[in-house]
């Protein structure tokens, strides 16, 4: 008889909303309670595939802002495991270091929640032994690898090591844990369930390694498709895993060429295209796109200047077809050789090339840094990421501001609008 689980890693409950909810109330509202939804979908995918456990690798929670109010529904989701006699086995992350609830909630005797020191739990199914081996940290930081301190693979049973942690390390998330995936084989385990970086990577090998994803995206910096792990562990020890896809809002990047188009309803009618194609392969409920709208273009002035009725338009055929938001519109658009100026000694084209080089001067770049450091330093710490998370990211968010500003100028004067 089969020994069945689901592994899942994360989940981030409740993580607090920044920019979709300054723009689009309805969107952040549906964002916000996604994280929720999807492990209620973890829940009914382990009752439905009646599996022996669930593993959750860590930052179930998101941090210290989590409430009692998420308690109580974690409380209750857990609760349908127990009743059906699923056993959850769960280590604590780094965003669970930080929170309040992860020290103070009582589970049922169903959990095991791992503790700082590495421990080893039992379980029998049929002709089948597993053993979990789990640690979790107290501590939001953990810069030394943890696998030193992993007991060594028993005899006999299936092994089943719980791990959050960077591997080798990964573009967005901190250094927690780090071990390679060599060493993981080398453990001598069987089946390594881990969490930390959130997108999914499989490792075959003697053992089987799995870093499952995130289920639920939160912004469009987590793009793409997100699930969990169903583990099959066969009476030979023979390990099958399926990726099964839960998330309840997909976010999506979409670029739509407007190269070529001279009338606003023709560019209106290449981003309905974009955004039906993008519906059909998107299999979330919900589809959040970001538009990219690039290309060469006598329209480019007008989409500049009047970008926020386009994004309007855009919202609404969102709308039109069903479960389908558009969060933003990004421009790369630039008009054709006829359009971009009317000869050398057109005066608004003169402007723009004295804006474009005024904002590369120097000067005038440190000017505008200092001022948005001084607006960074009025805002929380959780607001500040917009413009950017280092040194490198300020500079391309400055390279942003700067070129659309100029931009911007030169489309109200380029069609007429003059206040």
């Amino acid at each position: 008889m089969a020994f069945r689980f689901v592994h899942t890693a994360d989940i981030h409950l409740d993580s607090p909303l920044r920019s979709l909810a300054l723009r689009n109330a309805e969107l952040a509202e549906l964002v916000g309670d996604a994280s929720r939804q999807a492990f209620v979908a973890i829940v009914d995918l382990c009752l439905s595939e009646r599996v022996d456990a669930l593993i959750i690798a860590g930052d179930l929670y998101d941090g210290d802002q989590t409430s009692m109010k998420t308690a109580r529904f974690l409380a209750a989701q857990i609760m349908r495991l127990h009743q059906a006699g699923i056993i959850v086995y769960k280590i604590r992350g780094n965003h669970d270091a930080l929170s309040r609830i992860s020290k103070q909630l009582t589970f049922p005797e169903t959990v095991t929640i791992f503790g700082g020191r590495p421990q080893t739990v039992l379980q029998t199914s049929g002709s089948l032994d597993v053993a979990f081996h789990g640690l979790s940290f107290a501590s939001p930081k953990a810069p030394e690898g943890l696998l030193a301190k992993y007991a060594a693979a028993r005899e006999n049973v299936v092994n089943i090591g719980i791990m959050h942690t960077s591997l080798a390390g990964s573009p967005g998330h901190d250094v927690y844990a780090p071990c390679s995936v060599a060493d993981l084989q080398r453990h001598g385990f069987d089946y390594w369930a881990l969490g930390h970086v959130h997108v999914r990577k499989v490792y075959p090998g003697a053992a089987t390694v799995v870093m499952p994803g995130m289920p639920q995206g939160r912004d469009i910096n987590e793009a793409g498709e997100k699930s969990v792990t169903l583990v099959t562990v066969r009476d030979d020890r023979s390990i099958e895993i399926d990726e099964r896809a839960l998330s309840i809002a997909q976010f999506e990047r979409v670029n739509v060429d407007l190269t070529g188009t001279v009338e606003w309803a023709e560019a209106v009618g290449r981003i309905r295209i974009a955004l039906e194609e993008r519906r059909a392969a998107v299999r979330s409920r919900h589809a959040v796109v970001r538009l990219r709208l690039m290309g060469t273009s006598p329209l480019s002035w007008k989409i500049i200047r009047d970008r926020d009725l386009l994004l309007a338009e855009a919202e609404q055929l969102g709308e039109q077809i069903g479960d389908t938001w558009v969060e933003k519109l990004e421009l790369d658009l630039s008009a054709s050789g006829s359009q971009a100026s009317e000869g050398p000694a057109d005066p608004i084209f003169e402007l723009a090339e004295t804006m474009h080089a005024e904002t590369r001067s120097l000067a005038f770049r440190e000017d505008a840094k200092a001022l948005v450091m001084r607006a960074l330093a009025d805002l929380p710490p959780e607001a500040r990421e917009f413009a950017g998370k280092d040194e490198a990211g300020l500079e391309e968010f400055l390279d942003r501001v700067l070129a659309s500003g100029a931009e911007l100028v030169t489309a109200r004067l380029k069609t007429g609008d003059v206040q």
